[in-house]
């Protein structure tokens, strides 16, 4: 299983969405960082390099992570079925479920890579603003952007990495949905454009008061939801997570190529 998951994460690197996702969050945070209305949207002054983050991870986590999560998910299948390399590859001596759950592996890693390098470039962009002790919030703590008195800067890295964290492990269902829905469709783009409808379809599910707590795409504000609801929301992406991965492990063992 090592063996499978080196190479899994070797063709992680080589995938062209992960380059173009990876250098689409490394600009985005500059749209936040030298905006000249953040004023007239949010009613706060960008004072600190810390709160570039929470505006990046704000704007984005709605449908653009979500977006990048699908499309790299599904490729790092549909690159097989696409280059025609997977009936040769099942042929090796390795089971159809141990195959494909390094696939899953690598697909649930990848939001936290992610992630963690959307984390280091918002904050680089906002290094205009410094480091230090600041008067406000980070925007992904409990006072938001506004902030209760003086941060200082640990205690802002630590709220800003228990949001961008918990903004990972909420997408890593986003991720298993799109290896799910690429191996029902038998192809990548079918895969993440399934994802992406399943999403928008959830989040109209908005109407209904009683559905709302259980959505995918609730689960999505994981990042700021209150501490006392944070055990359910995690248990929820949890389940999520394990349908969709078992559900694309036993589709794909009944797949007749």
């Amino acid at each position: 299983m090592s063996v499978l998951l080196r190479m899994e994460f070797a063709k992680l690197w080589r995938l062209s969405s992960v380059r173009f996702g990876l250098l689409v969050l490394l600009v985005f945070p500059l749209l936040w960082a030298y905006a000249p209305g953040i004023f007239d949207v949010y009613g706060v002054f960008l004072v600190s390099a810390y709160q570039v983050p929470a505006l990046g991870l704000l704007s984005s986590m709605q449908f653009l992570l979500p977006l990048l999560t699908a499309i790299t998910a599904a490729e790092l299948l549909g690159v097989e079925i696409t280059n025609g390399t997977l009936p040769t590859v099942l042929l090796r001596p390795v089971t159809r479920p141990n195959w494909l759950a390094a696939k899953l592996v690598a697909a649930a890693v990848y939001p936290f890579i992610m992630l963690t390098a959307f984390l280091l470039a918002s904050l680089l962009a906002g290094a205009q603003f410094g480091f230090g002790q600041f008067v406000g919030g980070t925007g992904l703590g409990e006072a938001g952007l506004l902030g209760s008195g003086v941060l200082g800067a640990g205690a802002a890295l630590v709220e800003l990495a228990r949001g961008y964290l918990l903004a990972a492990v909420a997408l890593v269902p986003v991720a298993m949905l799109a290896v799910f829905l690429t191996v029902a469709f038998m192809n990548a783009a079918g895969g993440a454009l399934a994802t992406l409808s399943v999403l928008i379809i959830m989040q109209l599910f908005i109407v209904f008061p009683g559905l709302e707590p259980f959505l995918l795409t609730t689960q999505l504000q994981t990042y700021s939801a209150p501490a006392a609801d944070l055990a359910w929301a995690v248990a929820l992406i949890v389940l999520y997570s394990a349908l969709f991965a078992a559900a694309a492990v036993v589709l794909f063992e009944r797949k007749d190529f």
